[in-house]
């Protein structure tokens, strides 16, 4: 029993880094970090993402679900049409350090190239 609440069953104690490591898996597909950088602009409706992401509908349905379940991102009806946001804001900086390192990494890869180039020179 849960000491918090006597009727639910005892939570199974799973270290941060496994729970990290399950979290970066889930962003560990182009498809789902095209579909969250879209929403991080605004909410779309599936119709809209399907043309920016470039896959077939039935791709895009199930990145969607893995999201879904990961409760990364959030659906809701609007008539016959599905619309998706970000579940949090936090979502939007995360994918914004990454450019961020992304950047850093390739200008570091630039200016170890151009050494290489100078001493080949040299």
């Amino acid at each position: 029993m849960n000491a918090e609440n006597p009727q639910s069953p005892p939570v199974a104690s799973v270290p941060l880094y496994q729970l990290k490591a399950e979290f970066f898996k889930t962003l560990g597909h182009p498809v789902r970090i095209r579909v969250l950088e879209l929403l991080s602009t605004r909410d779309h409706a599936v119709a809209e993402m399907l043309p920016e992401v470039g896959v077939e509908p039935a791709n895009l349905s199930q990145q969607l679900a893995v999201l879904r379940r990961a409760k990364l991102v959030h659906a809701r009806r609007e008539g016959s049409t599905v619309v998706y946001t970000l579940a949090s804001a936090e979502v939007a900086d995360l994918l914004r350090v990454a450019r961020s390192i992304i950047g850093s990494l390739i200008t570091d890869q630039a200016g170890l190239l151009a050494d290489l180039r100078a001493a080949d020179r040299g």
